[in-house]
């Protein structure tokens, strides 16, 4: 299944897109397939995440699980082989959520040459300006994964216009100019941003950095066409609640919430 076939699918299905997050290695080496288990019923598309011991971008709950992963000797290869243990269990959409340094440390041409073939549809890139390194994402592409780049409130038009046309996989739009991490409500004016990104690309758009409940996925699911779950998740799975209840949730909060559609 393609990236726009996922969230046409959701769209037919008259909700938006789920799109829930699991980090490779957590809670440990085995037990990180498990809860790819009790997630992939609800998902539309999946987000991997890649441990990393400086995830600016991450909130405490991420940042945790992280350092717990990378506790265990987790190597780069160790992601690549859960990447392909999914691939393995379905044909959803996979996207990679990796920092930048991971990528060079390995080098571009083996990093997404290991995870296309691992069975990865595309990356997450969020400390990577896509116009800062033009040639590195082109790389990617030309290898067949799909990119997404992070846009935020604080993302002024020009931006828009040079970020979007790079997200060839979909638009991650981050509610708050801050870190991930659960919250009760979204910001307002989430429709408003994703209207004026809508402006310079027909990617799909979702929206990540709060989506934890009901109340977070309706705000999401009327403004854009997916929603990122993601410290909501790591943070049940770490309080010995089930994954299952909360995406049950999230996903009611999806349905029949769109917002205008292009």
């Amino acid at each position: 299944m393609t990236t726009r076939e996922a969230f046409a699918q959701a769209k037919a299905q008259g909700r938006a897109a789920l799109i829930p997050y699991v980090m490779a290695g957590y809670p440990s080496r085995g037990a990180d397939l498990e809860l790819v288990r009790e997630v992939l019923p609800y998902a539309d598309l999946l987000e991997v995440g890649l441990p990393y011991s400086d995830p600016l971008g991450d909130g405490p709950v991420i940042q945790r699980a992280s350092e717990q992963a990378l506790r265990q000797g987790l190597r780069v290869a160790d992601v690549a082989q859960f990447v392909r243990e999914i691939r393995a269990l379905t044909d959803k959409p996979l996207f990679l959520m990796t920092y930048l340094n991971p990528v060079l440390a390995v080098g571009p041409e083996r990093f997404f040459s290991m995870f296309k073939e691992a069975g990865a549809n595309g990356l997450i890139l969020p400390d990577l300006p896509p116009d800062e390194d033009p040639g590195l994402v082109a790389l990617a592409q030309g290898m067949g994964l799909e990119t997404t780049f992070l846009l935020a409130p604080t993302s002024t038009e020009a931006r828009i216009r040079t970020v979007a046309p790079h997200c060839t996989g979909f638009v991650y739009t981050v509610s708050v100019a801050g870190v991930t991490g659960a919250r009760d409500r979204l910001p307002e004016g989430l429709p408003e941003l994703v209207g004026r990104i809508r402006r310079v690309t027909e990617a799909p758009v979702a929206i990540g950095f709060g989506v934890s409940n009901r109340t977070t996925a309706r705000q999401a699911a009327q403004a854009a066409d997916g929603a990122v779950i993601a410290s909501a998740l790591i943070r049940a799975h770490a309080e010995g609640r089930g994954l299952a209840e909360v995406l049950r949730e999230v996903r009611a909060g999806l349905e029949g919430a769109f917002g205008p559609v292009h």
